[in-house]
This record gives structure tokens, sequence and C-alpha cells, in this order.
């Protein structure tokens, strides 16, 4: 599957989301992620359950000894708290993930941000008008 670059909505330094479905009614959310660099993305915390599915490269959460490469699927429980981490010698790293609901960033204690199936929306809808890309494909998109 290739979809042009232009459709991915930057997330952080080296880091795109794919939205797939955005589930307004029930706060769910379905997208790829797809990172191109290595190191820790980001320690947060699930306030929902978490589908995975990883497509290409591999990476792994600082709390666990499991490293995921491509064809793992994972499940993250509920409130569980972890810091996600793509190696060095992975030069793209590409995972499906189904998130139940939102998730909050952490520096240790504090909370710096958060993420849901809203916030997600609203960053697809404001990179698809910079990019001049039809808000319909995002309209589709939504239930």
């Amino acid at each position: 599957m290739h979809v042009h670059d232009a459709y991915w909505v930057p997330q952080a330094e080296g880091v795109w989301f794919l939205p797939l479905c955005l589930g307004v009614t029930q706060g769910y959310y379905v997208n790829l992620l797809r990172v191109r660099k290595s190191g820790v993305l980001s320690c947060h915390k699930h306030l929902g359950a978490v589908h995975a599915h990883v497509l290409k490269g591999r990476w792994f959460y600082l709390e666990h000894p499991e490293v995921y490469s491509e064809g793992s699927f994972i499940m993250e429980p509920p409130g569980e708290t972890h810091t996600l981490v793509v190696p060095e010698d992975i030069s793209e790293m590409i995972t499906w993930f189904h998130n139940t609901s939102g998730y909050i960033y952490l520096d240790g204690q504090d909370i710096i941000g958060h993420e849901d199936v809203f916030t997600k929306l609203a960053a697809a809808r404001q990179h698809y008008e910079e990019q001049g890309l039809d808000q319909r494909i995002l309209d589709r998109i939504l239930r």
C-alpha cells in the first residue's frame, strides 16, 4: 500500500499518523503511525485499551522486555503507562493502532499533553487544509 506523503499528518519531528477511522461518537480512532527517527518517542498512559499490529520495522517499551517486530500483535490494557522506543538501526517504523480511548503524555508524574479522537481529527483537518487536500476524505472516515 502506498499513500502519498501529503496524507500523513505530522505529529512530532520524524513522526506522522495516517487516520483510517475516527470514531467521534464512541471516542476511538484507528490510524497508522509512521516513525522515521530512532530513540524515545514518548511516555504516555492509555485511558482505554489499545490494539496494535507492526507492519514495518520494530519497536519496544522501556518498561517491558518484548521487542515488537513486523507481524507482531500487541494488546495494551487500559491504564498502562509505557515509553515507546524505536531502535537505532530502524530507518522507518509503521504500526497500525486501534485506540479505544485517549491517552496522556507524561514527564515523570506531570501531564504534559493528551491525544484523543478529537485532537487527531483537529490535527488532520488543519493539515489537510494546509496541504489543499479534500476535507471530504476525512468526513468519509468519521463514525
